[in-house]
């Protein structure tokens, strides 16, 4: 990779957090980065000239994910694609603050959480999958440590959904192997972010290395699983918790 020709990647929900950390690690790493999210980036985010688009984008509203898609090939303008990072997630909460369980919350929220956690990473799947092809290129799904076991503050709906993302890179890298394409998932543990509430510093004592997890550790993976080194591993769930999955 030169700096003439450097790859490129997308990522969804960069706004903050392990999507906003990802990008930077990429970015610095010589890649050029396409980012996404319903709202703009910090002013103050230093960025240099890898990463020069940033696009605003509901990607559970409408027809925005078709939008996204047309956007990201006119800037690719032929080019191909390395990697595409389906970061963006949803987790909300009803109007009396709690997770949307199995018997609590609209149904229709359940819909919301899967447009965006499960389809919207199918349809972006689909809708790059030439340019992935010309690039031999790598999909990474964030899924999440809370679809696989039950969570106690991961809602029923988040935690489905992201079961069902698992299953679904499961079959994606089995469907796009012949096309070239690599797909594997990341699943994070407890990570600290602005968005995490007070109430996981509780959980600190079942993770066996004894923290929590930083977005630069779910980047750091993301970036090596895009990278030639990795270039034999397909189909797999990379779990970034401390080994907390482990009990």
């Amino acid at each position: 990779m030169t700096r003439s020709a450097p790859k490129t990647v997308v990522i969804t929900g960069t706004s903050r957090g392990i999507g906003q950390v990802t990008a930077l690690r990429f970015m610095t790493e010589g890649w050029r980065v396409i980012s996404c999210a319903r709202g703009p980036l910090p002013e103050d985010l230093v960025r240099d000239d890898n990463w020069q688009h940033h696009l605003q984008v509901d990607l559970g509203a409408g027809d925005a994910v078709d939008v996204l898609i047309r956007e990201v090939k006119a800037i690719l303008n032929g080019d191909p694609l390395h990697a595409l990072i389906n970061n963006a997630g949803v987790s909300p909460k009803t109007p009396f603050k709690e997770r949307l369980g199995i018997l609590n919350g609209p149904i229709d929220g359940w819909r919301a959480v899967f447009e965006l956690n499960f389809f919207t990473p199918l349809r972006l799947a689909r809708g790059f999958a030439a340019d992935l092809h010309k690039g031999k290129g790598t999909i990474i799904n964030i899924t999440s440590i809370a679809g696989h076991y039950v969570h106690p503050f991961a809602g029923s709906a988040y935690s489905t959904s992201k079961a069902a993302l698992s299953g679904l890179t499961r079959e994606m890298a089995a469907e796009l192997a012949q096309l070239g394409i690599r797909v594997n998932a990341i699943a994070p543990g407890e990570i600290k972010t602005e968005m995490i509430s007070p109430e996981y510093e509780a959980l600190i004592p079942r993770i066996p290395l004894d923290r929590m997890g930083t977005p630069e550790d779910v980047a750091a993976c993301a970036f090596r699983l895009c990278s030639d080194e990795f270039s034999y591993i397909t189909g797999s769930e990379v779990f970034v918790t401390g080994g907390q999955h482990l009990y």
